[in-house]
């Protein structure tokens, strides 16, 4: 579920019939299901045995993802699976029927904690004109709204000494980024931490319910992109250093709950838009 980001330079357009497709589909499109097949309250709340919050908060925003929910409930997955005692899309899948289906209780999540990876941050060769995103990140410093942020985001900048891969004449040109590809699932991060010192940016950045991503895309004239928040993760505290990791998150019954480790408990719309949030998942209408 990538988000296609184009960058573009006033020169002749890189194609986007060349980019390189997913290693391996794990769905066909037309199977994949933006809504819950049926309505039920939030399911459990997980253990923090050892500073795992922000694990437990990535992992019930997952949890609430509607089409990747519906994908491992359904055990498609397990089914064909030749690697399961290494797999952790296996492991993701035990884990989300066993949450989803256990109201009321608290899990310790061992497995998945146990199956993380340990990976060389080398993330190898990178396409000149067109790069696939799992999510948004967004600069709030000058930022009041995600909206003002994701302006921001496309705005052409203004870039000199730029020597033309064709003609290899040296001059000025603008550079800018736009959405190419809209995503079944978006998420928005919003750079809360300064990168040297960690310390937290902790001004006020609305963020609506209901977001138009059309006038960030490379067809900005189109039908409109509607997208419908349904996963808030907030940090609570001044630097990246220290501090508490919580979600909140929407259920399949259309009520919103806040999670925070073994706590689940109901909210209101109007709570979940006031956090100081530091990731959004919003779903496809």
């Amino acid at each position: 579920m990538a988000v296609l980001v184009n960058s573009s330079c006033r020169f002749p357009a890189v194609s986007a019939e060349g980019t390189a497709g997913p290693e391996r589909i794990l769905s066909p499109l037309e199977k994949i299901c933006l809504e819950w097949w049926q309505s039920q309250a939030a399911g459990a709340g997980l253990y923090n045995p050892a500073n795992t919050c922000f694990l437990n908060s990535v992992l019930q925003c997952l949890t609430y993802t509607p089409p990747l929910a519906s994908y491992l409930l359904s055990g498609e997955h397990s089914r064909s699976c030749a690697e399961r005692d290494i797999c952790m899309l296996c492991v993701m899948e035990a884990h989300v029927s066993t949450a989803l289906r256990c109201s009321a209780c608290v899990l310790l999540p061992l497995a998945v904690i146990h199956a993380l990876p340990l990976t060389c941050g080398s993330c190898g060769a990178v396409s000149d004109s067109y790069e696939a995103f799992l999510d948004v990140l967004l600069d709030i410093q000058a930022a009041s709204s995600v909206t003002a942020a994701l302006q921001d985001f496309v705005r052409p900048e203004c870039l000199t000494d730029f020597r033309c891969s064709k003609c290899g004449e040296l001059g000025a040109t603008s550079k800018g980024f736009t959405i190419h590809q809209a995503p079944r699932v978006l998420t928005l991060g919003l750079k809360r931490f300064e990168y040297l010192t960690g310390r937290k940016l902790s001004q006020v950045v609305k963020y609506p319910e209901h977001l138009d991503l059309r006038p960030y895309t490379s067809q900005a004239d189109g039908e409109p992109l509607r997208y419908a928040l349904y996963a808030v993760l907030v940090h609570r505290g001044d630097s990246s250093w220290a501090g508490h990791y919580f979600c909140y998150t929407k259920a399949s019954n259309g009520l919103w709950y806040k999670m925070d480790d073994a706590s689940v408990k109901p909210c209101g719309l109007d709570t979940v838009l006031r956090q100081q949030a530091y990731l959004l998942f919003y779903v496809r209408c």
